[in-house]
Formats: structure tokens, sequence, C-alpha cells
């Protein structure tokens, strides 16, 4: 899976969870912002959690990525860095079954 193809499903996601009214004003992209551009509170972030559990299912352990970070760099974390840790996980995943 390619990170174009991760990035256009984490923004399909993120989309459902703000609401496409809101979606409408923002190019997400690598470098957007889940803080100051897309302004997700904690009960978003759960929802983003349960979703790419649905979507990558063991492949993917957002809670974990979230906890590896400190609390500053949660509040700067771009998609990108979610885009690449799920990336990461997907390659390492298939290396497994591989």
């Amino acid at each position: 899976m390619t990170t174009d193809q991760i990035l256009a499903e984490i923004r399909a996601m993120l989309i459902e969870i703000i609401g496409s009214e809101y979606a409408l004003g923002l190019d997400i992209g690598m470098d957007t912002s889940f803080d100051s551009d897309l302004q997700l509170e904690s009960i978003e972030f759960v929802r983003l959690a349960t979703m790419l559990a649905d979507q990558y299912g063991n492949r993917v352990d957002f809670l974990e990525f979230l906890a590896s970070k400190e609390l500053d760099e949660i509040i700067e974390m771009t998609v990108g860095e979610l885009v690449t840790y799920i990336a990461n996980c997907s390659a390492l995943a298939d290396a497994i079954d591989g």
C-alpha cells in the first residue's frame, strides 16, 4: 500500500469525523496538523482510533502510537506522521506475512 493510498484513506476518515462542510475549506495533506488545522478533540481521536482499527485491524495500534508520544508531540502531530506510521506497520506486517 502506498503512502498516497493511505493518505486518501486517512483523508476520507477525517472528513467523516469533522464533517464535509468543515472539510471543504481544508486541503488535508501530509502537513495538516490534527490540532491547529483540524482542531480534533479527544473524542474525535477515539473515533479515529476505531476507524483505523476497522480499516487496518491489528496491523495498526493508534493508541500505542499516541502513547509513545509526549503531550506536545501529540498536539503538534501531523497527518503525515500517522500516514508514515501506518505505512511502516503495513510494511512490517507484509514482511512477517510474506
